[in-house]
């Protein structure tokens, strides 16, 4: 489908789902390649990472887990500017390797709350992979280890992404059909 239409909005194909395997493929190899002795923990944040963590594990080839936290900080089309955790972390992390795996970092200000909450679990070290980044949006100070696709500052649904609950089903990524 070149576009759909979700509740009261049209969107139309923006990045196509060859492209997020292509790329998710190549974000895979290079943690197949860095990661290999570490047996990292991958911490999939939902709801939107879903889909990405999925096929990204089913194309890492290391030893590892998995585990998921839930956290919000979206509703409709923008930010909140608030972010709320929601399900924990149970795994004891102290002294691991934690990949975090997000769908989009923008502003920051998801991570930057995911990253405290463990900091004082003392991991080993922790990586942070996203599908997508807005530089144009961010406004924090840490690094993004693994980035799949760098995408514009615009409102995006699909593979894993959602309006209002919608669309998160879509095996491609949509943007707002202005």
């Amino acid at each position: 489908m070149s576009k759909v239409t979700l509740k009261d909005k049209t969107f139309r194909v923006h990045i196509p789902a060859s492209d997020i395997n292509k790329a998710v493929g190549e974000v895979a190899h290079r943690i197949n390649i860095e990661l290999k002795d570490k047996k990292p923990l991958f911490l999939a944040v939902l709801n939107g990472s879903f889909m990405f963590a999925s096929d990204l594990l089913k194309k890492v080839t290391i030893d590892c887990e998995i585990s998921f936290v839930k956290v919000s900080s979206y509703h409709g089309t923008s930010t909140t500017g608030s972010v709320k955790s929601l399900i924990g972390l149970n795994e004891d992390i102290k002294g691991r390797t934690i990949v975090i795996v997000e769908d989009i970092v923008d502003t920051g200000l998801t991570m930057e709350k995911v990253l405290k909450e463990l900091e004082v679990m003392e991991p080993a070290e922790v990586r942070i992979c996203t599908l997508l980044y807005k530089p144009e949006a961010f406004r924090k100070k840490f690094d993004l280890d693994y980035v799949a696709i760098v995408v514009p500052n615009d409102f995006l649904v699909g593979y894993g992404l959602d309006y209002d609950g919608l669309g998160r089903n879509l095996p491609d990524i949509y943007v707002l059909d202005n």
